[in-house]
């Protein structure tokens, strides 16, 4: 089985579950030491480029599985939970995992903590009401996260580098023919117009009243530019590489969280690591459920003089700002510290996270498919894509260059 054939089961979680157990079924009995009597597949919001659920053996035992989708993908080893364990995180270990290319799968025993994902879905839609502990829960957390990286860091040369699972997730996306599959030549369907994404690429944004300086052209240039994985000797730390909310599950009885899917756990740059839970945990709630937001959502949109005018209302909700800051001021603002007291922080670090967020809203998924984006949407996960990468030129400021800010004064 290739990964297009996992890239379909993938796809097939949504509409035909049935048929994706089925499938599934067949790939693990194929490449499993064991056998499977039943597999169900758990179609999660959360799942935008993974597939997950139950499994039970023929001993009636029951799993836990997750095995990571990565079209077009040049890295053929992903998978490395024990350098996460051996420096320090809590990470659950597999029981079996396969790192073969097309056939990248952990099996776990089963557990059934929720994930930081879902308590938060509970926190922001009143379902739950322990937002303070659960606040502290990842203050903590980050607490930890940060003297981890401070342990763990060290220079690395580019070649060890540029061999890093976690460059899949950003340059390898740009380069590696998801963005042109993803846009090039396409139509874009927004409320009022319908763009060819080379034109529209060669646009001016005003979001909110912030004129910002770059096109969106300009920030793919920059973000191959910047992100080239090859550029030379950079900051290292132990990194999980994709900690975002839905790979990290919270125990509020024990008040602590534990890490799994480590896909893309390695020594890499800590601007990386930090990159999928700054977005995704904060600016993100749009991707996982686009319909509903968009049902809720105001947004205008007006072009003049080849710019984009846009008014969105669209904001993290007070659990989201408080994973923010906690990350930020808690994990990346000492470890710039540290970096600068070492002579080791680059003039662009800002410019390089930037880039790096911009490849999240931008490449996670094709803004452009109208089967999962409503216009309004895509719109949206456009303009935020510019707010992650860019910077304004007047003195309105995003919610996310106000903390930089704030951390860059006080280096």
């Amino acid at each position: 089985m290739s990964d297009q054939d996992l890239q379909k089961i993938q796809t097939l979680q949504f509409t035909d579950i049935d048929a994706a157990n089925k499938l599934l079924k067949a790939f693990f009995q194929s490449n499993l030491p064991f056998e499977v009597e039943t597999v169900n597949v758990r179609p999660l919001a959360v799942s935008l480029n993974s597939i997950n659920g139950f499994l039970t053996t023929g001993d009636g035992k029951k799993l836990f599985f997750k095995t990571h989708v990565e079209p077009q993908s040049i890295i053929h080893e992903y998978y490395n939970s024990s350098i996460l364990a051996e420096a320090g995180y809590p990470v659950i270990q597999p029981i079996f995992s396969s790192t073969e290319w097309g056939k990248q799968l952990l099996i776990y025993e089963f557990f059934d903590s929720p994930s930081l994902f879902n308590v938060a879905r509970e926190l922001e839609t009143g379902q739950r009401q322990d937002l303070e502990q659960v606040v502290s829960i990842q203050q903590q957390a980050d607490e930890e996260l940060r003297e981890i990286y401070l342990k763990t860091l060290q220079q690395l040369e580019a070649k060890e580098h540029a061999s890093a699972p976690i460059h899949q997730l950003f340059y390898h996306r740009l380069t590696g023919g998801r963005f042109n599959s993803f846009y090039q030549g396409k139509n874009i369907i927004l409320p009022t117009e319908q763009i060819n994404f080379d034109n529209l690429a060669q646009m001016q944004w005003v979001i909110n009243g912030v004129k910002f300086q770059d096109t969106l052209d300009e920030l793919v240039q920059l973000a191959t530019k910047l992100l080239n994985p090859s550029r030379g000797k950079v900051p290292s730390i132990v990194g999980h590489g994709d900690a975002h909310n839905g790979n990290v599950f919270i125990d509020t009885e024990q008040a602590s969280i534990i890490y799994f899917d480590p896909a893309f756990a390695g020594r890499h740059s800590p601007l990386l690591d930090l990159t999928k839970p700054l977005f995704h945990n904060v600016f993100a709630i749009w991707m996982y459920f686009p319909r509903e937001i968009a049902s809720i959502l105001s947004i205008k949109l007006e072009i003049t003089n080849n710019t984009l005018v846009v008014e969105h209302d669209f904001a993290p909700t007070t659990v989201r700002v408080a994973f923010l800051k906690s990350k930020l001021h808690r994990v990346l603002k000492p470890i710039l510290k540290e970096l600068k007291s070492r002579v080791w922080l680059a003039t662009d670090w800002r410019e390089y996270l930037k880039l790096a967020l911009f490849c999240c809203p931008f490449l996670t998924m094709n803004l452009s498919d109208t089967q999962r984006f409503p216009p309004e949407i895509t719109l949206l996960g456009l303009a935020i894509s510019m707010e992650m990468g860019s910077r304004g030129q007047n003195s309105l400021k995003t919610l996310l260059d106000q903390e930089l800010d704030t951390i860059a004064a006080q280096l």
